[in-house]
């Protein structure tokens, strides 16, 4: 997809700055390329530790949003869960403040440094301050498989697990073990999709239960549907959420989650997809539009574009303006 001369996407783009309220994947500050184009506000932001081909998906992404466009919606508003980063226990409360109505919890686990310990006494800390709510948590692949089963036990309940080993064949051994035990824990994947040569892989092997779906990791919208159709037909579950999206990026992660086949139940009505990650814009101190409202755990899908006094005032320095340039510049060639 090359719409047009890299000069000309350059001309239409700006890169933000944009501190974080907690420290998240690593970072205190999330940076990303913006794109004003056409048919509305693209971003290209892939983790600083992605090369020039796995970014191409990104920019992609941001290419379709730009000059392409989002489906039509099938629905108006959608569930989202709250995200709790690997935080001390007295940290959990103010995280959830951000968070009003959420039913569903997403915790982070096995941080560098930290044990499960600590990781029992975060999702504790949930559990005080929501009795009710449906806890998943997030393992960014660190475990091994005996690992992760001692982890399920000592956190259980749990909705899933997200991403718990790193492997697709040490995935489908936890997901056998865990039944074998008698866990009723589901294995969800996210890297194992996003990151991987064949990310249909998953589902053949019936590794995990879940798909985590990220719109810029998997190279957009339509990418994203195209994916759920066939992840769904091998019954699996799928979930989309954020990629520490700004409140552009957000607005092609609610697009996918929007435009989502219906499935319905029994009796004919439609099932809401499940609470998604894309109440990010919670984790940063300031975005490039107002927040979006969180109302009882939901978010309205209309896309919103940036303001143009945030995009000033959130402007990263000229030395990291023209990183990001040069970055595009290196990943177009793989577009």
């Amino acid at each position: 997809m090359n719409p047009m001369h890299i000069d000309d996407i350059l001309d239409r783009a700006h890169v933000v700055s944009l501190p974080m309220a907690v420290r998240f994947r690593g970072v205190d500050t999330r940076e990303a390329l913006l794109i004003d184009g056409p048919a509305g506000w693209g971003e290209f932001a892939p983790f600083l530790d992605y090369d020039e081909v796995e970014s191409a998906a990104w920019l992609r992404a941001g290419l379709e949003a730009a000059f392409t466009g989002f489906p039509a919606p099938r629905r108006t508003l959608v569930e989202v869960n709250a995200t709790v980063p690997a935080v001390s226990p007295d940290e959990v409360p103010a995280v959830l403040d951000r968070y009003p109505g959420c039913r569903v919890v997403k915790v982070k686990v096995a941080e560098k440094g930290q044990t499960l310990a600590d990781d029992v006494a975060r999702v504790r800390a949930v559990r005080e301050v929501l009795p009710g709510a449906l806890v998943r948590v997030d393992a960014n692949q660190a475990w091994t498989v005996p690992e992760a089963l001692e982890a399920a036990r000592a956190l259980g309940p749990l909705d899933y697990l997200e991403q718990p080993c790193r492997s697709v064949e040490e995935l489908a051994q936890l997901r056998g073990e865990l039944m074998r035990a008698g866990m009723f824990v589901r294995v969800a994947a996210d890297e194992s999709i996003r990151r991987a040569a064949d990310p249909h892989r998953v589902a053949e092997l019936r590794a995990a239960d879940v798909a985590v779906l990220k719109v810029a990791p998997l190279g957009g919208v339509q990418r994203v549907l195209e994916l759920t159709d066939h992840l769904r037909a091998r019954h699996m579950d799928v979930t989309l959420a954020s990629a520490l999206d700004t409140a552009v990026g957000m607005n092609a992660g609610l697009a996918a989650l929007a435009a989502l086949p219906v499935l319905e139940d029994d009796d004919g009505l439609d099932v809401p997809p499940a609470a998604a990650g894309l109440a990010t814009g919670s984790l940063f101190l300031a975005d490039v539009a107002a927040p979006r409202e969180l109302v009882d755990g939901h978010l309205s899908v209309a896309p919103v574009d940036p303001d143009p006094a945030r995009l000033a005032a959130l402007a990263a320095p000229a030395q990291r303006r023209d990183w990001w340039f040069s970055r595009l510049r290196r990943t177009w060639p793989h577009v």
